[in-house]
């Protein structure tokens, strides 16, 4: 499975955009989103919570399982996916696209993977 170059990664699924303006964007994985299954609820941390890199700031549920929701970075969170509130399923169908969670004002980042690292570590035998 190849993951889109130009994102980073945590090692708990989640991915980030290069900051602009300051300003980056996080999801989850398609790997996350495959092995959760079908998304039915997400609770995202709210516009003007401050979020820390490494700790839970939310939570996906699914028919599967209930799933901790990560920060890749810290910082304050400027927007959220009002569409994935509000239609779940955008997770699943467009991890990448239209199924990201939230928008965050960088302060400071965990340590972040490269796209190849990540493959390596969601696909061991390549």
């Amino acid at each position: 499975m190849s993951n889109p170059q130009h994102l980073q990664y945590t090692k708990e699924h989640e991915w980030l955009t290069a900051a602009v303006d300051g300003v980056s964007t996080v999801g989850i994985t398609k790997h996350a989103a495959d092995a959760l299954g079908d998304i039915v609820y997400v609770q995202l941390p709210e516009v003007g919570d401050t979020v820390t890199a490494g700790e839970t700031c939310g939570e996906l549920e699914s028919t599967k399982s209930v799933s901790d929701l990560y920060s890749p970075v810290t910082g304050e969170v400027t927007e959220v996916n009002q569409d994935v509130l509000d239609d779940n399923a955008l997770v699943n169908s467009a991890p990448f696209e239209a199924g990201w969670l939230f928008k965050v004002r960088v302060e400071a980042t965990d340590e972040l993977l490269s796209a190849d690292e990540y493959d390596a570590l969601t696909n061991p035998q390549g």
